[in-house]
């Protein structure tokens, strides 16, 4: 029975590790591919980081689990340097490599 008290806090301490995350195309003259992590966003960028990323074009969302998220980071530039560089994927590509990562 103790345990049942426990769990809540487990649950809410991988809650809060989990990264919110959007790729997103930019609206501006050279149209690159770009993430923007928000839950590690601090007050200095975050407005302006949101707000580049509000005006360009969505391309994939979620969350990472957060004990793996240098992995699914790895990933994620991968798929920018590719995208970046003319290859056509769609976001159903990245869901699939990032399948083990997503929370």
């Amino acid at each position: 029975m103790g345990q049942t008290s426990v769990c809540p806090i487990i649950h809410f301490m991988r809650e809060s590790e989990k990264v919110m995350f959007e790729i997103y195309r930019e609206a501006s003259y050279n149209r690159r591919y770009k993430v923007v992590y928000f839950t590690e966003l601090n007050e200095h960028n975050k407005e302006s980081e949101i707000n580049r990323a509000m005006a360009g074009d969505h391309f994939f969302d979620g969350f990472l689990n957060g004990g793996r998220k240098e992995e699914a980071k790895a990933i994620i530039d991968r798929m920018l340097l590719r995208l970046n560089s003319g290859e056509q994927a769609q976001p159903d590509d990245l869901e699939r490599e990032l399948s083990g990562y997503l929370a």
